[in-house]
């Protein structure tokens, strides 16, 4: 054998072993999708008025069309400059330097803020930007946890279809700082066409669909985006509308065509079965910080879990604990606490809140309270003290202890010890 085959084969070798070696395994205790059906039951199929909801659901979705400015203070809209006071490394993992974030700051030009005034609508699902940049900024690569996906210049992601209200241009002209009813950032110039009021009209049919499939194609004449689950589209007869722009960057209505079971008339009914429905479609999704990578995070899952529903709920986990009533649940016990989650949690209706994170509780299987969310990881420390990772990175059905059983679990990192309250929708 030559050397270079012999070089070849190790090299074949070497990657197959470190492949092997890494690769991600599931949870040892498996929650499968069919434990929905027994749980689901337990649900209170009239939690809340779907109509009432509903009509505040659509009546938020078109708020930014409504404004006559971007609402935030210029104070609240530069939150992200303080990021240039902290250690950040950009994709090549080296350090950003000061000269990189007063570039940022220079080109996001607040001098200029609220001077568009603008309504406009997304033409895909759009990143939103604390810099206006596509560069990552991510916290120390080399630690865990840190790096990838934790870009922290993604401050999250809108749909297709999104209203949004225009402050101004980057000094570039390449990003615009934008408001929609949930979130405000830096979304790129080619992603959006201003809006009239004529389009605002044809837009506006009173009669609204919703994607409960998740990623399927649309075309208009040629692809135009991958859909999720939640995904608001006008109807006009038998044909759904997005839009797309002319030459001067203004809003066309186009009526494209959608298979019917890709979309149904919001809201769904709150029962087992459609909640089954979307809870599948959702399931074993890759997880996204902030929506990264057309994703989902923890607190995007439970959002568009119950927009089909035609509820809504804000884009943190910490602002969806005032999305209902709140039960402080702190200074309870393990034990306490996972009792107190059944006694008064109500399956697809209640969300299980700490710090950083929030979870949909779905009922209760061999006596243990079970969620859906969507989680990067959980941490695992050996006798030595090295900590290491088990990357999960999907959405997924666990119990409140995901990962207690496997070996070099880290119990100070437990969710169940973290849990602080759980809210009552």
């Amino acid at each position: 054998m030559t050397n270079i085959k012999k070089l070849t084969n190790i090299l074949l070798l070497s990657t197959t072993l470190l492949f092997t070696a890494c690769s991600v395994k599931e949870p040892i205790v498996k929650v499968e999708t069919d434990d929905l059906n027994n749980t689901t039951k337990y649900a209170n199929n009239n939690f809340m008025n779907q109509n009432k909801e509903t009509n505040d659901y659509i009546k938020k979705y078109f708020i930014p069309w409504n404004q006559n400015k971007v609402t935030y203070t210029v104070e609240d809209a530069t939150w992200g400059f303080a990021y240039k006071q902290k250690t950040i490394y950009l994709e090549n993992h080296i350090q950003a330097s000061q000269e990189w974030f007063d570039k940022q700051i220079e080109n996001s030009n607040f001098e200029n803020y609220n001077t568009i005034l603008k309504k406009a609508i997304t033409l895909k699902n759009s990143d939103i930007r604390v810099f206006p940049t596509s560069s990552p900024m991510f916290y120390n690569p080399k630690k865990l946890g840190e790096g990838f996906p934790f870009d922290y210049n993604q401050n999250s992601a809108i749909k297709i279809n999104t209203p949004i209200f225009l402050s101004h241009y980057s000094k570039d002209r390449a990003w615009v700082y934008m408001q929609s009813n949930s979130v405000g950032g830096w979304i790129k110039v080619n992603d959006i066409a201003i809006v009239d009021e004529e389009f605002i009209q044809g837009f506006k049919t009173n009669n609204y669909a919703v994607a409960i499939e998740e990623k399927f194609p649309i075309y208009d004449n040629s692809f135009r985006e991958y859909v999720k689950v939640a995904t608001i589209f006008p109807k006009f007869q038998d044909k759904y509308i997005i839009a797309k722009k002319d030459i001067s960057n203004k809003a066309i209505i186009t009526y494209i065509t959608i298979k019917p079971s890709s979309v149904e008339s919001i809201p769904l009914e709150f029962n087992s079965n459609n909640r089954i429905k979307i809870a599948k479609s959702l399931l074993d999704e890759p997880y996204g910080w902030g929506g990264l990578l057309n994703n989902r995070d923890c607190s995007s899952f439970t959002q568009d879990f119950f927009i089909p529903f035609g509820k809504f709920l804000s884009r943190n986990s910490k602002a969806q604990t005032k999305n209902g009533k709140y039960h402080d649940i702190s200074n309870f016990s393990k034990k306490e606490k996972k009792e107190y989650i059944k006694q008064n949690g109500i399956p697809f209706s209640t969300l299980v809140y700490l710090k950083g994170h929030i979870m949909l509780y779905v009922g209760i299987k061999n006596n243990e309270p079970l969620v859906m969310h969507n989680m990067w990881s959980v941490r695992l420390k050996n006798k030595w003290g090295k900590k290491a990772r088990h990357i999960i990175g999907k959405a997924t059905i666990t119990t409140l202890e995901p990962g207690k059983e496997l070996k070099d679990f880290d119990e100070n990192n437990n969710v169940l010890r973290q849990v602080l309250g759980i809210v009552v929708l």
